[in-house]
């Protein structure tokens, strides 16, 4: 029996491990993966609070090592469901095990819609973005190819052009889908170039990053080639949700709901991180939800030790 289960390695994951340590509950992390979650595969983190330049292996590599030193049991397995009970919940790993816990943090993180074309994975972190916000810095001076037509892939078009030298906007149909008054702006920004009813079909790269893409006119099927620095891909970004067990509240996009202590519509189950329903995903964001999810837990398992003893 532990007090505190949390599934997800990432920074939402480890803060509310080394918070739930700090607690001291009787927790154990299980990761399927490396630790560190999506920072892991960035080249550069340059807006965490505090440290002005770090690796995102490296930065990994710090919260993991805070965590290890509160002596948080991290377990190397897959989580394959969470079941919620009355008298405690139930996570079940792959191999079979069961672990009974009195509250449960889901932190499986998130991800980026991929278009799968050839060099996009390859240069990932070397070129190749989903955040603007995160990686626009690298850019700043340089020519930069945005993918998408929602609201995301207009705002981040938009931000880029304050910062980079030109902006191409590639969408594959021949209007946006993000709201009016972004298209608006859009179109009257002089350093954003219009591409529309068309795909990307690769990304080009040498031994320093990316150097261009091909795109196709879907309409045409013609194919031309354009010189860029790095792309931005902005086709969605999916929850990890598949472990959200039945009952919890869920909005039209998979996000969980919560409310400010991260606690789902389910007592005692939290979600944080790229999980949970928010205004943005940033990696402070992230490890904030952890610290507010462990402290919550911890007040959710002595609240209910202390009605236990009570009986």
């Amino acid at each position: 029996m532990y007090d505190l289960v949390i599934v997800g390695g990432g920074p939402a994951g480890l803060s509310a491990g080394i918070y739930a340590m700090r607690a001291a509950l009787h927790t154990v992390l299980i990761e399927k993966g490396m630790p560190g979650g999506q920072i892991a595969l960035t080249k550069d983190v340059e807006n965490y609070p505090g440290i002005e330049e770090v690796g995102g292996f490296e930065l990994c590599e710090k919260f993991l090592n805070h965590a290890k030193r509160y002596d948080l049991e991290i377990r190397e397995n897959e989580v394959a469901r969470v079941e919620p009970g009355v008298d405690y919940h139930e996570v079940v790993l792959s191999d079979g095990t069961r672990l009974h816990a009195h509250s449960v943090i889901l932190a499986p993180g998130g991800s980026a819609r991929k278009l799968g074309v050839p060099g996009e994975m390859e240069q990932y972190g070397k070129g190749v973005s989903y955040c603007a916000t995160c990686d626009g810095f690298f850019f700043r001076g340089k020519i930069v190819v945005v993918v998408g037509g929602g609201d995301t892939a207009l705002e981040d078009a938009l931000y880029l052009s304050k910062i980079c030298a030109k902006v191409y906007l590639v969408h594959r149909r021949d209007e946006f889908r993000g709201s009016r008054i972004l298209q608006q702006r859009v179109f009257a920004e002089p350093r954003i170039t219009l591409v529309l009813d068309s795909v990307l079909d690769d990304i080009a790269a040498d031994d320093q990053g990316v150097t261009g893409v091909t795109v196709k006119n879907v309409k045409t099927e013609e194919t031309h080639k354009i010189a860029t620095d790095g792309v931005f891909i902005f086709v969605g970004f999916m929850p990890n949700n598949a472990l959200v067990p039945a009952g919890v509240k869920m909005n039209a996009a998979g996000y969980v709901v919560t409310d400010e202590k991260c606690e789902t519509s389910l007592p005692g189950i939290f979600a944080v991180g790229d999980l949970r329903q928010k205004y943005a995903n940033q990696i402070v964001l992230a490890a904030a939800d952890g610290c507010v999810a462990a402290l919550a837990a911890a007040h959710y398992v002595e609240a209910r030790k202390a009605q236990a003893a009570r009986k």
